[in-house]
Formats: C-alpha cells, structure tokens, sequence
C-alpha cells in the first residue's frame, strides 16, 4: 500500500525536524515539501513509523506493508500545485516497483478513522484517480441508506469492520465527499456500493 499524510506543522522544515529525530518515534519514506523538493527519508525496502495503530483490509500491521508519504500542509489549506506535481511523479514509481494497484493508494484516515483526518478534505484525490494513482467512484443512481449495507459494503473496500459507523462515514466522506454532512445519506450509499463492488479490497479472496 501507499499512505498519503499531511504534515501538520508549519513547514517542511520543522517535519523534518521532527520525522529525523529518534525520540520523536515517527518516519516515513518520503518527505515533500510545498515547493515540489522531495526528501526520501528511508528506504522503500525498509519499514517506516508513519501509521501506527489501524487497518486496511486484513492487514494491521499497515507499517510493515506500506510506503508513507508525508506532504507539506498544515491541514487547513489546498495543497500547493509545485506539491501535487511532484507527488504525481514520485508514485508511479512507487506503484511500478512494489506492484501496487491504484485501490492500494489510501489516506492516514482511510486507516485509522478514529483518531487521524490525513490528508483531509482539502486533497484532490480526483486529480489522482484521473491520472490511474487513486480510484474515485462512478456511484450510479440513489441507494436507500442501510447502516448494515454500509458497514458491509465498506468493509469490502477496507475499511476495518470493528471502527464505528460514524468514523467509517466520516473517512469516506472526506475522500469522496468532502462537503458532505449529516447523517448516512443515499449519496454515500451509492458511492460505497460502487467502491466496493470495482475496488474489493481481497478480490482474489488471498488475504489483503
């Protein structure tokens, strides 16, 4: 897998400040900075301390089995296009040498939707998904709202079965509908239908 974070601190100085000091206890593979300058902080065959506690479809141990990319932004602004540019060079690197499809590129919220919002509502995902990097859905007509249906059609795409309804919607929504409020809506429904029936997490029924 590829997860994508944001820094959440002032600079890409002070991240990598703290991403290179021992007892700060956190790392990641890459480091890029607003104006596109791209720091590999480990190396892609090692593991790095960048997701902590979570899950992507069966797999819970997310830092021994994912690169993480650590982008530039305080969380509270649109990323930097000298950002995005550079990001749309690094990953199809990244995905060409560890064989890893486009359903494989997550956010730090996607993993962890108790306790993370990385990268957050102001990331363009589409952007990426146009450019075979990520997936978006192509949600087809409205799906009555089923807090069962939902539960079982995100687990499906891989989000962990015991996160609670509410963090699980939320991590969705702020991928695929960042505007959205309220409560589970038939516009999530379609979308998480769609993603889970084109992008299973275990499609070959192999494990995650």
């Amino acid at each position: 897998m590829v997860v994508l974070h944001f820094t959440a601190m002032a600079d890409a100085a002070s991240a990598l400040d703290r991403l290179c000091d021992p007892a700060a206890e956190v790392s990641a593979h890459y480091l890029i900075a607003a104006d596109g300058q791209v720091v590999q902080l480990v190396d892609e065959t090692a593991r790095a301390w960048h997701a902590g506690a979570g899950c992507w479809g069966g797999v819970e141990d997310v830092n021994s089995r994912s690169i993480g990319i650590e982008l530039d932004n305080p969380g509270d602004r649109p990323f930097p296009a000298p950002l995005m540019a550079a990001l749309e060079v690094l990953l199809p690197g990244i995905l060409a040498r560890w064989s890893i499809r486009p359903e494989r590129v997550i956010g730090h919220s996607d993993m962890a939707p108790d306790r993370k919002w990385d990268p957050g509502r102001r990331f363009d995902w589409l952007r990426l998904a146009r450019q075979g990097l990520a997936v978006w859905p192509e949600p087809v007509g409205a799906i009555a709202p089923d807090e069962a249906a939902f539960r079982k059609a995100a687990t499906a795409f891989g989000y962990g079965a015991g996160w609670q309804t509410g963090h699980v919607l939320d991590a969705l929504r702020q991928r695929f509908r960042p505007w959205a409020e309220g409560p589970l809506a038939a516009a999530d429904m379609s979308v998480i239908a769609d993603l889970a029936r084109r992008f299973p997490v275990d499609p070959d029924g192999a494990g995650a």
